[in-house]
């Protein structure tokens, strides 16, 4: 027997949320898109009973890619699913699997198996930030007024952070099938605007003020800059508290990311029996999004997780990582493995690390590699495992009835035009991806947002309005909504 025959039992049985039986109308999917998010927020604010203290956030340099909140119900964030999604497509890649997504059998086996790694990962990621007593520390004076000790206390903040990273599996899902885009993306746009709208209008009588507050504070002269065209006035001028370059990256990034959303090459194609029907195939630069860039940054989150692990529970060779008291490495391997998350890691020349130019050279050379060949090879992975790919794109464009002017109506043909441009421009596409996220991350942003999350966020919201707009478009004519089956 093989392992699909073994496995399709449990597979097939696990929950899903039912897929809508017809057509939903646009405004729906918007309110239950606004629903989950409404959710989501509420969620984020739900404290998990049982904490004995704040503790250390264990995915704080990537939590605006992960979503969720320190210490909430929503402790995981999306890690799981994404985790869950790079280990099938790391064995999907590999063909592994034996599966076969056109198999409606198959689909479902794969959905299945996702579902239930996800479950399992979020299991193996609450179970040590719980027991190690490090990143979630329970109450011991609850444990022993409810007499169930501070064990019986643990397990109770565990199924909490557990039945979290199941809602919000769920809650993905639900926006999957029944709103606009995905609810990871939904999830990542919502905190990294949350960050975004606190860094700009944050006012300093919160304690931390944003923008704004700096500058107004600069001119009505309570905020100094030191002597005017100085080395110091500078400094304060392009970092705090005047953070022009910050200003100046997060404008970039947007300006950037949405003229390579337009830049593509556009392969014309016509009506095979409707004369006069043309139309174009956009092969875009960004080609894979932005979406694979959540999966690197997300392996080297779970490398500093593994890492914050060994180090709270034994003494770690000081090869493999010394950690300092804010619990970061500072030396060793996991240092250099560690991503450049802030201007903080390795602008020595102004005093703000004091790392050796050495040790951030090789640091910066490892995450840059990291991520633009991680970039380009998640990027291809991403293309063939949803159905992006020249022979899968061939086959839709033949099922549609178009075809390529001046070439034969047949799919080998069509794809063999695909793989003309569809690999070389993916890849390019998942490089430069890589290289803005640590160009970004190097130079901060507005809010202390990740130069990945910034990236992410406008990709998505930018996608998610040209799915509005083809939402409206087949709304408004139902006859291209039969045409291109999505009734």
């Amino acid at each position: 027997m093989s392992w699909k025959e073994v496995a399709e039992p449990v597979l097939t049985r696990m929950p899903v949320v039912a897929r809508p039986t017809g057509h939903v109308p646009f405004k729906r999917k918007l309110l239950w898109t606004a629903g989950v998010l409404v959710v989501y927020f509420f969620l984020t604010n739900i404290a998990l009973f049982g904490l004995g203290g704040e503790g250390s956030d264990i995915f704080g340099q990537f939590r605006s890619i992960l979503a969720g909140g320190q210490g909430s119900v929503l402790q995981v964030g999306i890690g799981p699913i994404v985790t869950a999604s790079i280990v099938l497509q790391l064995l999907g890649g590999a063909n592994l699997l034996g599966l076969d997504t056109d198999d409606p059998r198959d689909q479902v086996l794969y959905q299945g198996l996702q579902k239930l790694l996800v479950v399992v990962v979020t299991a193996m990621t609450a179970a040590p930030m719980v027991f190690s007593g490090t990143f979630l520390p329970a109450d011991q004076a609850l444990g022993a007024q409810l007499g169930i000790g501070t064990f019986g206390v643990q397990l109770i903040i565990f199924a909490q952070v557990f039945a979290g990273g199941i809602l919000i599996l769920f809650l993905d899902e639900i926006v999957s099938k029944w709103g606009v885009g995905s609810g990871v993306g939904l999830f990542i746009i919502a905190g990294v605007s949350q960050q975004l709208f606190g860094g700009f209008f944050s006012w300093s009588a919160l304690g931390t003020p944003g923008l704004f507050s700096n500058w107004f504070g600069i001119i009505t002269g309570s905020v100094e800059l030191g002597p005017t065209f100085t080395a110091e006035w500078f400094q304060s001028l392009l970092f705090a508290p005047g953070e022009l370059l910050a200003l100046f990256t997060t404008v970039l990034i947007f300006v950037v990311v949405v003229y390579a959303e337009s830049v593509r090459v556009e392969i014309p194609l016509s009506h095979a029996r409707v004369k006069g029907a043309r139309g174009r195939f956009p092969v875009k630069l960004i080609y894979a999004s932005v979406l694979p860039m959540i999966l690197v940054r997300a392996l080297q989150a779970n490398i500093q997780f593994l890492g914050q692990i060994i180090n709270s529970q034994t003494t770690m060779p000081t090869w493999l990582g010394v950690y300092g008291a804010e619990g970061q490495p500072v030396s060793g391997l996991f240092y250099y493995l560690a991503p450049i998350q802030s201007r903080q890691d390795w602008m020595w020349f102004l005093g703000f690390t004091n790392a050796e130019p050495w040790m951030i050279g090789i640091r910066v050379a490892i995450d840059l590699t990291f991520m633009v060949i991680g970039g380009a090879i998640f990027a291809i992975f991403w293309v063939e495992t949803t159905g992006m790919g020249p022979e899968a794109t061939a086959r839709q464009i033949q099922n549609s009835g178009m075809q390529i002017p001046g070439f034969r109506r047949n799919p080998q043909v069509v794809e063999k035009v695909m793989e003309r441009y569809i690999p070389q421009v993916t890849v390019i596409g998942g490089a430069l991806v890589g290289l803005l996220a640590v160009l970004a991350n190097m130079l901060g942003t507005i809010g202390q947002v990740s130069g990945t999350g910034l990236l992410l966020t406008v990709s998505i919201t930018y996608k998610l309005y040209e799915e509005i707009a083809e939402e409206q478009l087949m709304e408004m004519h139902p006859m291209m909504r039969q045409m291109f089956g999505n009734d």
